[in-house]
């Protein structure tokens, strides 16, 4: 792990320091239980643009083939007219997802959040988080 507090925005450059600062977020106040490194299911990329809506819905497109795919139940939700790219501070747009899940206890999810690394200067942020006020929701882990 390489993860750097000094400055005002966190740095990392792998997976688990993305988690870490995923974890730190603690979206809605809940501790995050699971951390996944999002994939792309066609290629195995792991580098992508990200999209996210005016209610965090988030959509992220994979840099290496194309393929879109939305983060938990965003395609639920998703507003065309009212996403936007997101942007690193630095103004890249190339990004590692990774996706945290708080969960009840019996394994249903309460809250996700999307943590984003940007892949020109490492900067880490939770760039969207929504809480998830229904159940069964144990099969938004496999959304990724």
């Amino acid at each position: 792990m390489s993860l750097d507090k000094s400055g005002e925005l966190w740095r990392g450059r792998d997976f688990e320091d993305l988690a870490a600062a995923v974890r730190d977020f603690r979206a809605g106040g809940y501790r995050v239980d699971t951390v996944i490194e999002s994939r792309c299911a066609g290629c195995d990329g792991r580098a992508f643009r990200v999209d996210v809506d005016e209610q965090d819905n988030t959509r992220r497109v994979c840099l290496a083939c194309g393929a879109s795919r939305f983060i938990g139940d965003s395609a639920e939700h998703w507003d065309e007219d009212a996403q936007d790219n997101c942007e690193c501070p630095c103004g890249g747009d190339r990004f590692a997802v990774a996706v945290g899940f708080a969960c009840h206890d019996d394994g249903d999810v309460r809250w996700i959040s999307v943590g984003l690394r940007c892949l020109a200067d490492g900067t880490l942020g939770v760039y969207a988080d929504w809480k998830i006020d229904y159940g069964p929701s144990r099969h938004l882990l496999t959304r990724v």
